[in-house]
């Protein structure tokens, strides 16, 4: 026999034995009856719980949706800004930028070799 939530074939038949004579051959289908009612009250009782659940927490949800709509359009908005910033400045002129910089670097470590190192004593006069 086979095995189900750890009760064997064997124990599954004392059990329906048990029942049997416990309640009787006639009492069997009303007590079957009362299991299903008492099955379908317990459904109906758990589906109310989690309708009221979602009713009670809709405004929550509701709640989130705004701000993370709110958020969302601040996100472009600040990302707006900054496409529109970055678009006056092509690529090309940021290369012109940090190449005068590295000229004026240069020029500045070229002095310094020429005249060697400089202490403060000799820029206070």
């Amino acid at each position: 026999m086979s095995t189900i939530l750890f009760i064997s074939g064997g124990e599954v038949i004392i059990v329906v034995l048990v029942v049997l004579l416990l309640f009787g051959a006639k009492s069997i289908p009303d007590v079957a009856r009362m299991l299903g009612k008492g099955m379908n009250e317990f459904r109906r009782a758990s589906d109310e719980i989690k309708r009221e659940f979602r009713d009670n927490t809709s405004d929550i949800t509701d709640v989130v949706e705004e701000t993370k709509n709110e958020l969302n359009k601040e996100i472009s908005e600040v990302s707006s800004a900054v496409d529109e910033d970055t678009s006056d400045m092509s690529p090309y002129e940021l290369n012109d930028e940090t190449s005068n910089h590295e000229s004026d670097t240069d020029e500045v470590e070229s002095d310094l070799k020429k005249d060697g190192a400089v202490s403060r004593e000799d820029s206070i006069d």
